[in-house]
């Protein structure tokens, strides 16, 4: 192809500068090259040589310039004929009307050298009148230098108007003149990572929801057809790392329309208004392009409760940013081809008239995944993992109880820099459950200072953890116990608890009595106790309270809960419940607290011969799994046929 033809070839853009460039170089141009200027590159003398061209009648003009200390030299008509002087005929680029000199020199002091030429004049009988005196000024040169700072403000302040506006996003929003637009970002499905439903795993439910809001804008005429209207907005709520925002990301990938995306900061400004007029500019640029869709992540940025006594003002800018918004989902004029996605992991403190019916018409739950949700999360994070074997995917699953998406994501990162940091080629089985207990225990750390009399007891604690739950119904089945320090810890027992939507009574209380093993098993072997066991009382502490005080599973306090799901308790004084009701509920937590505690003494001390080959087992390995407990205790009568079975 003929490359003048061709319609990519690059040429150059015309650009306002090239005119500031001309214009400079002709104002430059003409101070060099006019006739005023043009002498200051003539060749130059010496006074010395200025007296030889008086004594031969060569000068038919000195002209003196007093405040430069320099001279102009101009020859007779005669004199330029000579081959000596011909090299400085007059070779200006702009014409002149007026004479030109043909030589300069430069001298020091005036009374001196005025005298030497009147000396020679006199001796030469030449005209006096060929001297002449004259000071010089430069017009252009000095107009110049008066403007020189008012043109240096005006360029820095085109120049810092420039970088603001670059700074902006969409919009012009970081121009100071444009600082009211909206900072969303347009989706450009074919320029932008296109991420779709089929890497969103689990969340099947919420997964199904959004899919449908996708349809809607799709085919509105199978919804519309029947008197039904399409939803107005849709709030994905949820625990952090649950994939809100990914499902997001899904429905600007599958999504044929635009797709708006922004941050619930992103309307705050440090000026007064702008919230609210960057929410009208989104919606503005939202119907323009309608149908649409709007995703605002982080919504409880400006979405909290409005307070009902404001005497700060501090909060006036996010109410009025709020105010906009609610005006803007559900007002007059509304345009119903736009749709707002959002999504938070605080929507107790929400305003409700953003949370009503007409505004956020569905509220999807994305809640932490199931173990079979966890497979297909495992089955996503480890396509680009480089695996030595086919990994058991639901053995992973199972050892991941209560973690998200993102927690999953971590866990296969982790593994795949385990593998890397031992050297090996690829990651394995072993590598998964190192990252495990990297992620929920921390750091090993196997140099970490400790006596052999700390040590023994530590490996009692865990084995009275471990001798405890296996003697336990409900208790959390173990998969092994370490006394290897980690994070904060100086040692651990690991369960895979089960996955229970509610739970009794009889289950918190094998849990509790399971915790206190560890303290159970120093006062039991050692009568003594420790403060290794603060984790644990923290634990059983805050359980008992939920017991009494938000469960109702007490039968002294009651059918009655102090849970309030709103979360305005926390910001009362007073507590929900009177000075009698706080001591009954302090005593009936420390009954049940030391009722478990008794129970695990009982327990360990009828199996004192098995807890201590335990122990002694463990300072021997200091990692010890399910099957040696199996070989010490037997198979539990209650084994569930579910249960993980060891590796």
């Amino acid at each position: 192809m003929n490359k003048d033809n061709n319609p990519n070839t690059k040429k150059p853009k015309f650009s306002s500068y090239w005119i500031y460039a001309i214009i400079l170089l002709f104002i430059v141009g003409i101070q060099l090259f006019s006739g005023e200027n043009s002498w200051q590159s003539l060749p130059s003398i010496t006074p010395a040589k200025l007296q030889t061209f008086l004594k031969d009648g060569d000068v038919n003009k000195i002209l003196i310039i007093t405040n430069t200390r320099q001279a102009k030299v101009y020859l007779t008509d005669e004199a330029k004929d000579k081959d000596i002087h011909k090299k400085v005929i007059n070779k200006s680029f702009l014409p002149t009307t007026t004479a030109v000199p043909q030589y300069k020199l430069k001298y020091g002091d005036l009374q001196n050298f005025e005298n030497e030429i009147d000396k020679t004049i006199k001796e030469n009988t030449l005209d006096p009148n060929i001297v002449e005196f004259e000071q010089e000024s430069n017009f252009l040169g000095d107009i110049i230098i008066t403007l020189l700072p008012f043109i240096l403000i005006i360029a820095i302040w085109i120049f810092l108007m420039r970088r603001m506006s670059a700074g902006g996003g969409a919009g012009g929003g970081g121009q100071i003149f444009n600082i009211g637009k909206s900072k969303a970002r347009l989706f450009d499905e074919k320029t932008d990572t296109k991420v779709t439903f089929k890497d969103v795993a689990g969340l099947e439910g919420a997964k199904e929801e959004v899919q449908e809001i996708v349809d809607f804008l799709k085919n509105p005429d199978k919804y519309t057809s029947l008197g039904g209207k399409i939803p107005k907005g849709a709030l994905l709520v949820g625990p952090p790392g649950t994939g809100k925002t990914l499902l997001a990301k899904a429905v600007a990938g599958e999504a044929k329309v635009p797709f708006f995306s922004l941050s619930g900061s992103d309307f705050v400004e440090m000026f007064v208004g702008v919230g609210a007029s960057r929410v009208r500019d989104l919606f503005k640029q939202a119907k323009d392009k309608s149908p649409s869709i709007i995703f605002i992540d982080e919504i409880d940025a400006i979405g909290r409760a409005r307070g009902k006594n404001n005497f700060t003002g501090s909060n006036d800018e996010r109410e009025n940013t709020l105010n906009q918004l609610l005006t803007e989902m559900d007002g007059f004029g509304t345009n119903t081809n736009v749709i707002v996605l959002a999504a938070t992991n605080r929507a107790d403190i929400l305003d409700k008239a953003l949370m009503r019916a007409g505004r956020f018409d569905r509220q999807i739950y994305v809640d932490l995944p199931d173990v079979r949700e966890r497979k297909e999360i495992f089955e996503v994070h480890l396509r680009p993992i480089k695996t030595s074997e086919a990994l058991d995917l639901d053995f992973l699953a199972k050892q991941t109880p209560g973690f998200s998406g993102a927690d999953i994501a971590n866990v296969c990162n982790e593994a795949a820099l385990i593998a890397a940091r031992n050297g090996k080629k690829a990651v394995d089985k072993q590598d998964f459950l190192d990252a495990v207990d990297r992620i929920v225990g921390g750091l090993e750390k196997k140099n970490k200072i400790i006596t052999p009399e700390e040590k023994k007891t530590i490996a009692y604690h865990e084995a009275g953890h471990a001798t405890v739950s296996w003697m336990l119904e409900h208790a959390a089945p173990l998969v092994k116990v370490t006394i290897v320090p980690r994070g904060q810890s100086l040692g651990a027992a690991w369960y895979l608890p089960e996955e229970r939507l509610i739970v009794r009574p009889e289950q918190m209380a094998d849990e509790m009595c399971a915790t206190l093993g560890g303290r159970a098993a120093e006062y039991v072997i050692f009568n003594k106790i420790s403060t290794g066991a603060l984790s644990d009382l923290e634990k059983i502490t805050k359980q008992a309270r939920a017991m009494v005080t938000i469960y109702g599973l007490n039968e002294k306090i009651g059918n009655l809960t102090y849970y309030d799901s709103s979360g305005q308790t926390d910001y009362n004084f007073s507590k929900p419940y009177s000075e009698e009701t706080a001591q009954i509920i302090d005593k009936e937590i420390s009954l049940i607290i030391e009722k478990q505690y008794a129970r695990a003494i009982e327990i360990l001390k009828q199996n004192k011969d098995k807890l201590t080959e335990l122990a002694e087992y463990l300072l021997e390995k200091e990692v010890i799994f399910k099957d040696d407990l199996e070989r010490i205790f037997g198979k539990r009568p209650f084994e569930n046929k579910e249960e993980l079975q060891p590796n």
